[in-house]
């Protein structure tokens, strides 16, 4: 029996990871830390609510749960609005990774942290786990300066990369890429859509069960997730309106520079995926395909 602590478990990714997790309450043992109330239409796991970035009580609650993983799912996403409030973004990014970190060392606890293609500039694309990052935003410096504590830290660890999250889990606070165009067309609301920006967008489900297989193959080091397609936001968002059967002409393709964002965007980052498949045997599929699984939960 595993101990898992999820932090940010009131998220996409952190209710998703519950959600999964208890369905073998034979191998895991669920605890949830988030801020706020728990926000899942669930109440038969164990749930604190604590301030990440406030290191005594962090301490004293991990000390108490004694979790042998951490998945860190909390962090502060938004691109633009890390680089109107760098200090917000940089405490819980940076130091409550560092607080994480400490504790784990301390208490010998496998942490796993999400991470993101925005560590890399985007030159070249289809990065594999050891190229060079190069972060444009105050974002993707964040990121990159917490997986750099969590590799000088000591601790047995696991840091998984990715791209474009999307989903839904109840009363969520941050829309995502896919709700945000499904929303807008359903709305008869024209949109801006960038066609010089490519990604390879994931599905909630599909990450959350890349974190379970490396809790299963209880495997170390840096891991990428995402769909196995390069695709144009255009693109992406074109692919949205087909499969919920939405109006393509309310999509308006614009190039980066017109959109005057406040933090600077890669252009084309994607992911080379060979070492996910090959030693967690993660099989990756489309941005099309997990789309479609995607709707289906909404029906």
């Amino acid at each position: 029996m595993k101990k898992i602590l999820i932090t940010g478990s009131n998220g996409l990714l952190g209710q998703t990871l519950v959600n999964l997790l208890m369905k073998e309450p034979e191998n895991y043992s669920v605890v949830g830390l988030s801020k706020g109330e728990n926000r899942m239409n669930r109440s038969d796991f164990l749930y604190y609510d604590i301030d990440i970035t406030n290191f005594d009580k962090l301490k004293e609650c991990i000390s108490c749960i004694q979790p042998s993983i951490i998945i860190n799912t909390a962090a502060m996403t938004s691109v633009d609005v890390c680089e109107v409030k760098p200090e917000k973004c940089n405490q819980i990014n940076i130091e409550a990774v560092r607080y994480l970190t400490q504790i784990s060392a301390k208490f010998n606890i496998h942490f796993i942290q999400i991470s993101t293609d925005f560590i890399f500039d985007g030159i070249n694309g289809f990065y594999k786990e050891t190229d060079l990052p190069n972060p444009l935003s105050i974002y993707g410096n964040s990121k990159l300066r917490a997986e750099n504590i969590i590799k000088s830290s000591g601790v047995n660890f696991s840091i998984l990369r990715t791209i474009l999250v999307y989903g839904k889990v109840n009363h969520s606070k941050r829309s995502n890429i896919v709700l945000w165009v499904k929303e807008m067309l359903e709305k008869n609301k024209e949109i801006s859509i960038v066609n010089d920006q490519f990604r390879m967008p994931t599905y909630v489900e599909d990450l959350a069960t890349a974190c379970k297989l490396v809790l299963d193959k209880e495997a170390k080091g840096v891991y990428h997730i995402s769909s196995n397609k390069l695709l144009s936001i255009f693109e992406i968002a074109n692919q949205i309106a087909a499969v919920f059967g939405l109006n393509k002409k309310l999509i308006k393709p614009v190039s980066t520079k017109t959109l005057n964002q406040k933090a600077i965007r890669p252009l084309k980052t994607g992911f080379d995926l060979s070492k996910t498949t090959r030693d967690l045997e993660f099989h990756s599929t489309s941005f099309l395909e997990g789309l479609k699984r995607f709707k289906q939960t909404l029906i």
